[in-house]
């Protein structure tokens, strides 16, 4: 079988979760399936930049910048049905919640999530209309839509709806190992202002969905003694100034630090030395923040809102993220009790340990198989 992978909205660097996806996807794919014939469909920006689309498949290049959003979409849905075409592929696969309506191969989409119909405010302007229409047409015109988790699997079927047996439940993976050197704690701790105090990690953007505005509040609620430093790197938004206007309402700015990106070794030091990760989120496709957090042995707390449950299993202490005072309860148990926080860590690893990419290879090359048998 011969697959093309649609990768025009992937900008190198500017991507985020799904130029994770891709990467290790493409990587895993020919280990998993070497019958597989891979063309990867790559903007002008990704063939600038080079990578690894030339070790693990043939590359044909659509002729757009894909930061445009209206080149991307063009790229897309008029020059890709094209280009498809003329390198042969049996199917195309588009990776990242939007498809080429048409074309004579058989179409597979990956629809991530569903925020833009489910918490409208995080995606806004010429964006977030696309999002509207684009993701809907993907659905009707795919053979087969995979999703991340069963949450999203019940999202599209209520929203979109995709029939149950056109939709392809397929869990995103692990790579493999950090293999980032730590920064050492007391580098970090004189860096950040940290202390002696007991740290509270938060890896996460600066949006409304992410929900951080009830999580100072449920800082807040814990008594100055007892209260750990919150950290939240994350790539910084607008919505930052309103979130230090909040704890500095509530009298915990001084208990927070708010940060931007940071290195891979900064945040592997982040990670050794929480003493709980903390995930308040009130919408994911899948929440793998909260498997990278378990795999590296940090007991985690963690919303039970849309996929998280299914991720976190019962490796994490599930709380209401609507509930700032059920929120302040997980923290200061994972806090104040050494057993519950190494069972949490032991539980985590594990549950980490079931998701690898290799799984998801194989489990996205039994979607193509479907697409292909099902006409």
């Amino acid at each position: 079988m011969h697959v093309g992978l649609n990768l025009v909205f992937l900008v190198p660097g500017e991507s985020g979760g799904m130029e994770v996806y891709a990467r290790e996807l493409l990587r895993a794919l020919p280990a998993e399936r070497p019958d597989l014939r891979l063309t990867a469909f790559v903007n002008r920006e990704a063939r600038a930049a080079g990578g690894e689309w030339d070790e693990f498949a043939d590359v044909v290049t659509v002729p757009v910048n894909a930061r445009n959003r209206v080149q991307w979409v063009r790229g897309e849905q008029q020059l890709l049905p094209g280009l498809a075409k003329r390198a042969g592929v049996d199917l195309v696969h588009s990776l990242a919640s939007t498809a080429p309506a048409r074309g004579s191969f058989r179409r597979v989409v990956t629809i991530h999530d569903l925020l833009y119909r489910i918490v409208p405010d995080a995606h806004f302007g010429l964006y977030g209309l696309g999002m509207r229409v684009l993701v809907p047409l993907a659905a009707r015109r795919s053979h087969r839509v995979i999703v991340d988790s069963r949450s999203t699997a019940a999202d599209v079927r209520r929203f979109l709806r995709v029939p149950e047996e056109r939709l392809d439940v397929v869990a995103l993976g692990l790579g493999a190992s950090p293999s980032h050197t730590p920064e050492p704690e007391a580098e970090l701790r004189e860096r950040h202002r940290l202390g002696a105090r007991q740290v509270a990690l938060s890896v996460s953007a600066k949006r409304p969905h992410k929900n951080l505005m009830r999580l100072l509040e449920a800082l807040a609620a814990i008594v100055p003694e007892r209260r750990p430093l919150l950290v939240v790197p994350g790539y910084p938004t607008s919505y930052e100034a309103v979130l230090r206007e909040h704890a500095a309402a509530l009298g915990v700015l001084d208990d927070v630090r708010l940060l931007a990106w940071v290195s891979g070794p900064e945040l592997e030091g982040l990670y050794a030395l929480a003493a709980v990760f903390v995930f308040p989120s009130l919408y994911e496709g899948f929440g793998l923040p909260v498997l990278e957090a378990m795999r590296r042995g940090v007991p985690v707390a963690c919303s039970n809102s849309s996929s998280l449950p299914e991720v976190a299993g019962d490796a994490a202490l599930l709380f209401d993220p609507a509930d700032a005072r059920a929120m302040t309860a997980a923290i200061e148990r994972v806090l104040g009790d050494p057993a519950e926080a190494d069972r949490l860590r032991a539980a985590g690893r594990e549950q980490a340990a079931h998701f690898t990419w290799a799984a998801t290879a194989r489990a996205t090359a039994a979607s193509y198989d479907r697409a292909m048998r099902d006409r």
